[in-house]
């Protein structure tokens, strides 16, 4: 069993990169892909502990696939890019995500402004000490503000104060899902489009933008995702055999901030197969 859409908390989950690779091996995973969102920090941190747990334990320590998800627009709509077996020290790869990070964090500035002004004194570097090591997302801004006692929960965060059209939310650059699919062929991986199905677009759509973004390099597609029934199951799958892509799927897990989604198992019926894992390599290696 493998868990091709994991997070860690260098983005917004809640398991170290290194606990990470010890909850798998309790589950007895035989791979994950770490995909922290526009981030690659906890690559490293992952593979060389894990590394360091088979010289000891073998084969029961799982691989770590080195991964990315990348946040893109389509249309007004968030669309995600899942990168597997990317090289992440790959140069172009690393000067584009210091690019993206540098203008995440000048959202961010603005966000704490706005909030400040606002009355609930958030600063940036404040987050930083609360969540070190991590890209901020809002969903830290949604635990600092819960934990200074402004809000009651972390639904009441993305209600009111930082979800989509929110007073004090600021878009973030996004990249075209094309871009991403690009950045993650340059740096070796397979791109991968993630849990399609939460794009909540009609089938005729989600299936234009299956055609675009195939012919731009898209080679495979999440269809085995922790939200899915058996219907949209097999439509992702239709897609995937119209378009010959190959099949993706995962967990998304995130630990406490997604606290009914376990590793590897999603809702608890997720099942990913290694054969999954094992055509993915066998294109990765036509590369």
């Amino acid at each position: 069993m493998v868990d091709l859409h994991v997070h860690s908390t260098r983005s917004d989950g809640t398991y170290s990169p290194t606990e990470l690779v010890d909850y798998a091996t309790e589950k007895g995973l035989s791979a994950f892909a770490l995909t922290d969102h526009d981030t690659v920090d906890g690559l490293a941190e992952a593979i060389e502990y894990a590394d360091s747990l088979r010289a000891v334990y073998g084969d029961k320590v799982p691989e770590v696939i080195p991964g990315i998800e990348f946040s893109t627009e389509y249309e007004g709509r968030e669309v995600h890019i899942v990168g597997l077996y990317i090289d992440y020290k790959n140069p172009d790869f690393t000067a584009y995500l210091k690019d993206f990070i540098d203008s995440r964090t000048q959202r961010n500035h603005k966000m704490c402004k706005l909030l400040t002004e606002a009355g609930f004194e958030i600063r940036y570097e404040d987050l930083l000490r609360e969540f070190p090591n991590s890209v901020i997302t809002r969903a830290h801004y949604a635990k600092y503000m819960m934990k200074q006692g402004y809000i009651k929960s972390i639904s009441e965060a993305f209600e009111r104060y930082v979800g989509d059209h929110c007073p004090y939310y600021v878009p973030r650059e996004k990249v075209k899902p094309e871009q991403a699919i690009k950045l993650i062929l340059k740096a070796g991986g397979v791109p991968i489009m993630a849990h399609p199905i939460l794009y909540r677009m009609s089938e005729p759509k989600l299936d234009a933008l299956t055609a675009q973004l195939k012919d731009c390099g898209l080679m495979g597609i999440e269809a085995i995702y922790s939200t899915y029934n058996a219907r949209e199951e097999r439509q992702i799958r239709a897609l995937a055999t119209k378009y010959e892509l190959l099949i993706s799927g995962g967990s998304d897990f995130h630990g406490s901030n997604k606290p009914k989604i376990d590793l590897g198992c999603g809702y608890g019926k997720l099942y990913v197969h290694d054969e999954v894992l094992e055509k993915i390599k066998e294109k990765r290696a036509e590369l």
